[in-house]
């Protein structure tokens, strides 16, 4: 597993500062380095793309154990967005969920990498909002730019050591166009709960994850951040004994 790998990698190198509290590095990307990213989140370059009436739900097959990392975007044509991401292993086993909520699908739709464990795998997105608020998604696997972003990351700051019942906020300017944020624990469960806000406890996209190994099923997520006044605001939900740590980046 070549991400847990750098995971694995990236632990010891920062074990002696792993409950330090070190600030994310924010960069501003340049225009066409934007418009890459955009390029490769649109649903049409991912792979096969289905509309998903409400209360429905489709699922991709991923047959190689020789790849891990899956890419899914879900966008609307501007509604908002309610769904369940599910990774399925075998006929009953479903490692890791994912509740996705954005406010407009169009604008900030939901995009996510989810590690396969390098097994035969299969990703359900059920569509969990009304009849009238259908959504379109796609899911394929990803591309090695897109691997490689996400273990970028790692390298980018010493992230933030979060303790069960906890909350970490970082506030971003104007200038910053996306945000990308990866949840990890050291083998033990992950459930956390990650916001984009824009204005007091006003939040405009949400995800909810909850998988029994943070370490083989990480949390990465990028959300578009138009104008000023937005946080990203990360809460553990797990009990004290289950810290995560946190990296929150500009791209």
């Amino acid at each position: 597993m070549k991400f847990v790998s750098a995971l694995l990698v990236a632990l010891a190198a920062s074990s002696a500062d792993a409950f330090s509290i070190a600030a994310p590095k924010a960069s501003v990307a340049s225009t066409s380095a934007l418009s890459a990213m955009a390029t490769e989140w649109d649903l049409a370059n991912i792979g096969r793309s289905v509309r998903i009436e409400g209360s429905s739900r489709e699922h991709w097959e991923f047959p190689d154990p020789n790849q891990e990392i899956v890419q899914v975007g879900i966008d609307s044509n501007g509604r908002p967005v309610e769904s369940l991401i599910e990774l399925w292993i075998g006929p009953d086993w479903t490692p890791m969920k994912v509740k996705a909520y954005t406010e407009d699908g169009m604008m900030r739709p939901v995009q996510s990498l989810i590690g396969t464990r390098n097994k035969a795998a299969a990703i359900d997105i059920n569509n969990t909002g009304p009849g009238d608020f259908p959504l379109n998604a796609a899911a394929a696997y990803a591309s090695p730019s897109m691997v490689a972003q996400r273990a970028d990351l790692l390298t980018a700051n010493q992230g933030r050591y979060i303790e069960g019942g906890a909350v970490h906020s970082v506030n971003f300017d104007a200038s910053v166009n996306q945000v990308q944020v990866l949840l990890y624990t050291d083998t033990r469960q992950l459930n956390a709960q990650v916001e984009l806000l824009n204005g007091p406890n006003n939040f405009k996209q949400k995800y909810e994850v909850f998988t029994n190994n943070g370490l083989l099923n990480s949390l990465y997520v990028i959300f578009n951040t138009p104008g000023a006044g937005n946080v990203v605001r990360v809460t553990n939900l797990a009990p004290l004994e289950f810290p995560c740590k946190a990296f929150i980046a500009s791209v």
